[in-house]
């Protein structure tokens, strides 16, 4: 009966080495810079590496279907195209110093089409609600998704 229990605990062990090691599900593991057939990558490493945990997973979840949206509507639907975030930034969700007491939300990355690459900046602004106190997160997803809808608007127009 003891080899049987300490069996499945080594089983066990090497079952979580292996998800440490990266065999776990494939939507942990990195994926490849290029892709040979086309499409829409989105590579946000940079932002989680600058602190953007969640943040980073809101754009990996928003940003690849603007992207789409924003290259089907300029005509350019079947290019490829890699967009690489390394900034989120979100203005206080008080106000700020812009139009109305409006606060400037940025994101920042670069992008690459037929090989070349180049810097972005799109910035929206936010403009405070005192509901918007009562649902925090709910509203910073709707701030990183309106700031991925105009980096894939400036995307497309660079296109």
């Amino acid at each position: 009966m003891s080899f049987v229990l300490n069996r499945r605990a080594a089983l066990a062990a090497l079952g979580l080495c292996a998800v440490g090691l990266g065999f776990g599900p494939a939507k942990a593991r990195p994926r490849p810079a290029e892709h040979a057939s086309g499409g829409i990558w989105v590579d946000v490493g940079p932002l989680r590496a600058n602190g953007g945990g969640t943040l980073a997973q809101w754009v990996e979840q928003t940003l690849p279907g603007a992207l789409a949206q924003a290259m089907a509507s300029a005509g350019q639907g079947g290019v490829s195209v890699t967009a690489r975030i390394e900034y989120v930034l979100l203005g206080p969700s008080s106000g700020g110093v812009g139009p109305a007491g409006s606060s400037p939300d940025q994101m920042i990355g670069d992008y690459t089409i037929n090989g070349v690459t180049r810097p972005l900046r799109a910035s929206t602004w936010y403009y405070p609600s005192s509901v918007d106190q009562t649902m925090i997160e709910q509203t910073n997803f709707l701030r990183v998704q309106q700031l991925s809808q105009a980096f894939a608007s400036w995307v497309a127009r660079g296109a």
